[in-house]
């Protein structure tokens, strides 16, 4: 008996069938024994049998993917499909059965030498297999067809592809199944799609413009393709993978053990995340592409190559589907879906948007979305990150000196804040928390930065996105940049508070850089401030955020990269640029902005969404995504920031003493304060949301606890630094942010209490471990009318929801 059943798939696109399918057959085949994939002369298979091949029949799913690829293009895609299944279950075979690690870091380590970056030079090694025979083939048939750019791109999919197979083993060895956000984000790399997205390059010879290729709608689309893929993969394998394979890699079992639920619920939830990522596609192609075209102003062939290749990756989602219903590899469904009829309906960029938004499936009972998140009031869950706070000793002179450069820059008054609401923000010891070891001069310049941003991200809110003016934020945006030249003393005259602040801010950081350091770090500004412009599309769509979308922006918006650009250029945490570019540390800092971010969306959620009008929350998109009530979704934000905290310490411990192994002791040293300092900015930014006067209840308000509260008694040494303002007044521009995430983070009304120990934030609930999902999953509030989602979500009206633990 299967575990579940296949719940009903969102199809926007029917499949269509190339009429080359027969044709590319017979030359797989071929193919195939010539690389010794297949064994000839009656030879022992490897790894398949002539009848496994037939039964998978990959020219199916390539005729299905790739429905307008040209003949001879056809056959060479279809060789590229058949060499990466089989490495995938050569891998498992010989490396994830008996768990050879190190087995597996010796073979994997050959293969990249197979893809030169010269396409005329030979490889360095001769072929000992058919994984690396057919690597070494296809790459000298495929990139000549290519620009240098596309077999860049490529080439890091392949290298992705293959190496990070070394995480899937790793999770099997360990017995771990990942947290939904890792699992997610490393599915890009192993699973595939994103090297197949550049294959649809080749299958339509529309190679993306390179200037195109690099932006974020390009990068959404193809991230969103890649995790529809996967998602869809994982359902109708997971029987064959956790029953006959022992995987722990699957994005049902991932549901299964975070939320605590049955194979079926997981089943049905893997299915709505599969869905909303399939419409974060067309959102984006509908609403990000067309401006991005006619911005680039790429020649006519340039942006039907861009349309073309958008539809391609259409082709490929219905047409993977439409061969895992007929294919044999994963299930014995083959010979039943042969006679499904295939979806049908019109065909073509943006036709979803234009499709009335009905469910997928008839609802599994309870009331409506809008109305089940009515049942029960928010309350954040108990915050905790497992380091002490420390504080800086010169918390007092660097308060002196905040309010000094602000009023200096024209930040306060008429300029922008309300000095009462400045003052109770304490931005001093937010510095002094996060940065408890920087000197005098270092700490108040990482001070003035964030200064900057938390007053940019305000400006920007309060100018721009209330009055969905994207004309005006573009350019404030572009202006902004002109501050930020290669020479120091090339930068234009400011105007305006906020360009007289960053243009004091480039001319004290700028010359202690080199010209490759300030075009880095101002990329990193530039990338911070022009994330407004998605945060302001979304406000003029009155769209909730997919909740994958909104925690990988949540990392830009929420001044992660911005905090962690600052420790490395404004106090010289310098880390070898080949150690900061390596897997495990862009995992170690994506951990870091998730738990910074995640920590900010549930202390600011009563200010922002309730009295507010803030979409980007990560409860709302949870709320909308799940159909469940405002209390329950804030638990499992908690959980995943909790996971993610863990997630954190994992590869600290497991990852990173490999990376060690060839630095030097000054670079290992400097790795080590790298990652101490890390540690010390989540403690402080905690221990600083729970002393803030951004977060601290009016006058008057019901006294007790509130959600968000700190427990504990305070050291001595931050009890005597509290900040004594009264609570702030509503400020002309919107209230500084504060809270979980640094820069680009808005403020929640909480009363704060000091932690002791390691930093927490208490509330209702503890985070030990996952929550159920609490009723019925269900999808598509964030495409309903927002009035009456966030009306039902806060009535006073509550009723009981039936669910997993926890509820």
């Amino acid at each position: 008996m299967p575990p579940f059943d296949l719940p009903d798939f969102h199809l926007p696109h029917p499949a269509r069938l190339n009429p080359h399918l027969e044709r590319s057959r017979a030359h797989s085949a071929r193919w195939a024994r010539d690389m010794g994939v297949l064994p000839t002369d009656g030879a022992a298979p490897l790894i398949w049998t002539e009848q496994d091949y037939a039964a998978h029949d990959y020219a199916l799913l390539t005729a299905y993917t790739h429905p307008d690829a040209p003949a001879p293009v056809l056959d060479l895609v279809n060789d590229w499909y058949v060499w990466v299944f089989y490495f995938d279950d050569h891998f498992l075979e010989h490396y994830k059965r008996p768990r050879d690690m190190a087995g597996a870091r010796a073979y994997l380590a050959r293969l990249p030498s197979f893809m030169p970056a010269d396409p005329g030079e030979a490889p360095p090694a001769e072929p000992r297999d058919p994984v690396e025979r057919g690597l070494a083939d296809l790459w000298a048939r495929t990139v000549p067809l290519m620009s240098g750019q596309w077999r860049a791109r490529f080439a890091e999919s392949t290298r992705n592809l293959l190496q990070e197979s070394l995480w899937e083993l790793s999770n099997i060895d360990e017995g771990r199944v990942p947290n939904p956000i890792d699992y997610v984000q490393m599915r890009r790399k192993v699973g595939g799609a994103p090297w197949s997205a550049d294959l649809v390059e080749v299958a339509l010879g529309a190679e993306l413009p390179a200037g195109i290729a690099a932006t974020r709608p390009l990068r959404v689309l193809k991230d969103t393709f890649a995790d529809a893929v996967h998602l869809r993969n994982d359902l109708f394998s997971y029987r064959r993978e956790t029953e006959e394979e022992d995987e722990l890699n699957n994005g049902v079992l991932v549901v299964q053990r975070f939320f605590d639920v049955g194979p079926q619920r997981a089943a049905d939830t893997v299915n709505d995340l599969l869905t909303s990522r399939l419409r974060q596609f067309e959102n984006t192609a509908g609403t990000e592409l067309p401006p991005l075209l006619d911005e680039h102003a790429p020649t006519p062939e340039a942006r039907l190559g861009v349309l073309r290749y958008v539809r391609g990756l259409q082709d490929w989602q219905s047409g993977a589907h439409a061969w895992h219903l007929r294919s044999g590899r994963y299930t014995d469904r083959g010979a039943e879906g042969a006679g499904r009829p295939l979806p049908s309906g019109p065909l073509g960029l943006g036709t979803s948007a234009v499709r009335p938004r009905v469910p997928e499936r008839p609802p599994r009972g309870g009331p409506p979305a809008a109305a089940r998140t009515a049942a029960e009031p928010f309350e954040a869950p108990r915050l905790t990150v497992p380091y002490g706070a420390r504080l800086n000793p010169r918390v007092d002179a660097v308060r002196a000196h905040a309010g000094t450069w602000a009023a200096e820059m024209g930040l306060l008054d008429q300029g922008g804040w309300d000095r009462d609401a400045f003052d109770a923000a304490d931005y001093g010891l937010f510095a002094a928390l996060t940065h408890p070891d920087a000197s005098g001069a270092g700490l108040e310049l990482v001070n003035d930065w964030h200064l900057w941003g938390f007053y940019v991200d305000d400006l920007f809110a309060e100018r721009f996105t209330r009055a969905c003016d994207a004309v005006g934020a573009r350019a404030f945006v572009a202006r902004l940049a002109e501050f930020m030249p290669a020479d120091p003393a090339a930068g234009a005259v400011p105007a305006a508070p906020a360009e007289r602040a960053l243009a004091d801010l480039w001319a004290r950081t700028a010359p202690a850089m080199t010209v490759a350091d300030r075009r880095e770090f101002a990329a990193v500004v530039g990338r911070f401030v022009g994330s407004r412009l998605w945060e302001l599309a979304g406000h003029a769509q009155r769209r909730v955020p997919d909740p994958v979308d909104h925690i990988e922006m949540r990392r830009t918006t929420g001044g992660a990269e911005f905090s962690t650009g600052l420790l490395r250029h404004c106090l010289q945490d310098e880390v070898p640029a080949a150690v900061l570019s390596t897997g495990p540390m862009r995992a170690l800092v994506d951990a870091f902005a998730d738990v910074g971010g995640l920590h900010h969306d549930l202390l600011a959620y009563r200010r922002e969404v309730e009295d507010g009008d803030e979409l980007d929350n990560a409860v709302l998109a949870v709320a909308g995504f799940l159909g469940c009530g405002p209390r329950r979704a804030a638990e499992i934000v908690g959980d995943l920031a909790a996971a993610r905290t863990r997630e954190f310490d994992r590869i600290v411990t497991a990852e990173l003493p490999a990376l060690t192994d060839g630095l030097d002791p000054a670079a290992r040293d400097r790795l080590t304060g790298h990652i101490e300092g890390l540690r010390r900015w989540m403690a402080g930014d905690l221990e600083w949301a729970a002393t803030t006067g951004r977060y601290r209840a009016p006058s008057g308000s019901p006294s007790g606890s509130p959600s968000g509260s700190a427990s504990g008694s305070a050291s001595p040494a931050l009890a005597r630094h509290r900040s004594t303002h009264a609570p702030p007044r509503r400020p002309r521009v919107p209230p500084p942010p504060g809270g979980g995430g640094g820069p680009g983070t808005r403020p929640a009304r909480t009363k704060p209490t000091a932690p002791g120990g390691p930093t927490v934030l208490s509330g209702s609930t503890g985070s030990a471990g996952p929550k159920g999902l609490g009723g019925p999953v269900g999808l598509g509030t964030s495409a309903a009318d927002l009035g009456a989602f966030k009306g039902a979500l806060h009535s006073p009206k509550h009723s009981t929801m039936p669910g997993g633990r926890g509820s």
